[in-house]
């Protein structure tokens, strides 16, 4: 038997959990039980700083807590399979023979494309109630600083984490079909929205986000999207002539809205084609580890 390798890198330590579609529902549940907590804090500092101000500090602790107890089961659950058997990386680098840089940029592009895009879906949904908008404009509006590190470091980080590198990276290691795979993590990533006016937009980013994933095992990657997405959406909201805007079709003539329609339409659909370029896998390109005592 040979002699075990430590590891520390952060998401190293989870490679060896691949969880199943029972072990996806037992992250859900710890996802909800984190939100219990979450809750509890932001009652906490709301005690204490008021409603507004308690709510804008609270986000930042709450946030991350939030993750913690998926964190710790995922974390169990792969040291304990780490001594029986391989595992498959949470983040690669399998960029050829597009390169890293290339598709760093095409990926930024198409989501901010895509993200366009499914704007339009905003029409065919009901006015969101007044509570659900104050309660999102308090992630995006009020201190930046609070709501950038909340919106665009915290959220692509722990939701990355958890819908692609658990999820998704979870469902192909176990033989799920790709397009399978892809979308039932783009599910699960809408429905942790919480939010059915959320729900279709984060759907289809998360299936880019997915097919991303999916062609190059890159981690960092989505996580760039995910940051390029909701800081794009964050400097929007803190710009008065686009604020009080509910959709793209009020800020633009509609001649001019359709044309960029279009064009981001096409944009996304290229920047797929370039990323099925991809050399890749059936199964995907996630690089496999070793059990920490293989021979």
């Amino acid at each position: 038997m040979g002699k075990k390798v430590r590891n520390y890198k952060f998401f190293d330590n989870y490679s060896w959990f691949m969880p199943g579609v029972k072990e996806i529902l037992v992250l859900l549940a710890m996802l909800m039980l984190g939100s219990i907590l979450g809750n509890v804090i932001t009652l906490l500092f709301t005690a204490c700083l008021g409603a507004a101000k308690g709510t804008e500090y609270a986000m930042v602790v709450a946030y991350p807590v939030m993750f913690i107890p998926a964190m710790m089961y995922a974390g169990a659950k792969s040291r304990a399979r780490s001594f029986t058997g391989g595992g498959l990386k949470l983040d690669s680098d399998n960029f050829r023979p597009v390169g890293g840089a290339l598709c760093a940029v095409l990926a930024a592009i198409g989501t901010v494309a895509l993200a366009f895009c499914t704007d339009a879906l905003s029409q065919l949904m009901p006015p969101m109630p007044e509570w659900l908008e104050q309660m999102l404009e308090s992630m995006t509006q009020g201190n930046l600083l609070l709501n950038f590190l909340c919106v665009s470091i915290f959220a692509p980080f722990f939701e990355e984490w958890l819908c692609r590198g658990m999820v998704l990276r979870g469902l192909l290691g176990n033989n799920v079909k790709p397009v399978w795979a892809i979308v039932i993590s783009a599910l699960f990533f809408a429905l942790i929205h919480l939010n059915p006016w959320q729900a279709l937009p984060a759907f289809l980013l998360g299936c880019l986000f997915g097919y991303v994933y999916y062609k190059t095992g890159s981690l960092k990657l989505t996580m760039l999207m995910h940051f390029t997405n909701n800081t794009v959406s964050l400097i929007m909201s803190n710009i008065d002539s686009l604020k009080d805007a509910d959709n793209w079709m009020e800020v633009f003539p509609l001649p001019v809205y359709w044309a960029m329609f279009a064009a981001c339409l096409a944009a996304t659909a290229l920047v797929v084609m370039r990323f099925s370029k991809v050399e890749s896998t059936p199964e995907g390109n996630c690089d496999s580890v070793p059990s920490l005592f293989a021979e």
